[in-house]
């Protein structure tokens, strides 16, 4: 799944010339969330690249500041856990969102590590005509490899009306879904409880 991590992140790393019809300071826009995001996130690397260098769990912070406001952890580890959510209790739920929340802040973490400067079209902003579920298209170009066409699945929140990304799916591949069948057989072999722990061991 490294990899799939690593493509979320060059797409945040984008040149945002390229993004059509470009949205202003608008969070109830999925398309102008994923561009903000973007910008704020990796302005904040440019700017502390000296100390990345001397101190590199810095990049954690970093995630954890400009990132992870815009990503729907709590959601995406309900729907990684799928089936097994409905057996599990209140506390166990709410162990099993804080471990994938800090797993994804590790895990975003050493994917921006080998940022680079791929170029990133982003399709253009447009009405959401009252769906809560949109996908943001983008398509990443680095002139050494075919294009990579990528889906944000952004989701809305009822009460804020805020977008965050929940999935990505990639060339087809969910990475939800992926994690899901992956999480699913380490529940079934070690339960929810061990399950828990390994996701916030992997996060130390």
């Amino acid at each position: 799944m490294k990899h799939l991590f690593i493509l979320f992140t060059l797409l945040l790393s984008s040149s945002f010339a390229n993004f059509s019809n470009a949205a202003t300071n608008d969070a109830t826009s999925p398309y102008s969330v994923i561009a903000e995001t973007g910008q704020r996130l990796f302005s904040r690397i440019a700017n502390d690249q000296k100390a990345l260098k001397k101190f590199p769990e810095l990049m954690r912070i970093i995630v954890e500041e400009e990132l992870m406001p815009s990503i729907d952890y709590k959601y995406a580890a309900f729907k990684i856990l799928g089936k097994h959510l409905k057996k599990m209790s209140k506390v166990q739920r709410e162990k099993f969102v804080v471990s994938m929340r800090s797993y994804l802040v590790r895990t975003y973490a050493t994917a921006l590590k080998q940022y680079k400067n791929q170029q990133v079209s982003f399709e253009p902003n447009r009405p959401t005509k009252g769906a809560k579920i949109v996908g943001v298209d983008a398509i990443i170009s680095d002139g050494k490899a075919p294009d990579i066409t990528i889906t944000f699945q952004m989701r809305q929140n009822k009460k804020t009306k805020q977008w965050k990304a929940y999935d990505m799916i990639i060339e087809g591949i969910s990475l939800i879904s992926s994690k899901q069948a992956e999480i699913a057989k380490r529940i079934k072999k070690n339960g929810i409880e061990q399950v828990t722990l390994e996701l916030a061991a992997f996060s130390q």
